[in-house]
């Protein structure tokens, strides 16, 4: 799954910014359901990071069953914050 494609699909655009309070709340919303129903683990870990770069994943037990995927999103989640660091020492 793309991320470009995700961005479309849930906010019917690849810039953020542009996109209206209300509407990001919806295509998050939208988001969260379809993470509860994805079965396929690529696009479920896809829609769960966009969801944590958004602020609005659940919580690594509620999504993901498998304890290999709990690790891939914990490596995700530290790979995100050493960015974060990184940028902000930059």
């Amino acid at each position: 799954m793309d991320f470009d494609d995700q961005l479309r699909r849930y906010f019917a655009t690849t810039d953020l910014s542009q996109v209206p309070q209300g509407a990001l709340e919806s295509g998050i919303e939208k988001m969260q359901v379809d993470l509860g129903m994805e079965e396929d683990r690529g696009r479920r870990f896809a829609l769960w990071a966009l969801l944590t770069m958004l602020g609005a994943a659940p919580d690594l037990d509620v999504a993901f069953k498998d304890p290999a995927d709990r690790d891939t999103a914990r490596d995700f989640m530290e790979m995100m914050e050493r960015a974060q660091q990184g940028e902000a020492e930059g």
